[in-house]
């Protein structure tokens, strides 16, 4: 097995580039090392598509902020590769949150005829708001909340990047929260 070619003067010229706004430079950084980048990434995700999806947030990162890359730390390769680590172990822990969150839901429990009509009440609040919602917002929402399906599955179902299922989850979420603000009483 031989070695990498030594690519620390190239790479700083390239980081330069970057920093100026050359799309060709980000183009052969990527082709560079995107490879190794999304590599990282599945070696901690153990999914496709969730690599995938970080490698692509670790070159828009890099290309929003190509000065954070400093050479005296390290070469542009590690930075890269430790920014693909921290972003798939930060997705791998959001994902354990959401199940913990999941798994915490109180189960129902029988109560008395009042909780019962609070219940219908508070349902049909919720129904009203939901059905508020954009077709794209309440169609991710019932996918994932209802559906029990994770962002990467909504967003295969849905045939749209995970990062535009997350958004629309998250802005649903918002718009619900206002409009159920009232309910809580």
């Amino acid at each position: 097995m031989g070695t990498a070619p030594n690519n620390t003067h190239d790479d700083a010229a390239l980081v330069a580039r970057v920093v100026a706004g050359d799309h060709d430079a980000l183009e052969t950084v990527f082709q560079r090392y995107g490879g190794a980048v999304q590599s990282m990434a599945l070696r901690v995700l153990r999914h496709e598509t969730l690599a995938e999806d970080t490698a692509q947030d670790v070159f828009v990162r890099f290309w929003q902020a190509p000065e954070r890359f400093d050479a005296a730390r390290g070469t542009l390769r590690t930075y890269l590769l430790t920014l693909a680590h921290r972003r798939a172990v930060d997705a791998v822990r959001s994902e354990q949150a959401r199940i913990n969150r999941e798994e915490k839901i109180p189960r129902e429990v029988p109560g008395s005829i009042d909780d019962e009509v609070w219940s219908r009440a508070v349902s049909d609040e919720v129904r009203r708001a939901v059905e508020s919602l954009s077709d794209g917002e309440r169609e991710a929402i019932e996918l994932a909340y209802f559906g029990h399906l994770t962002y990467v599955e909504v967003a295969e179902r849905l045939g749209l990047p995970e990062g535009t299922v997350k958004s629309r989850i998250r802005t649903g979420m918002q718009r619900l929260s206002v409009a159920l603000a009232g309910a809580k009483t």
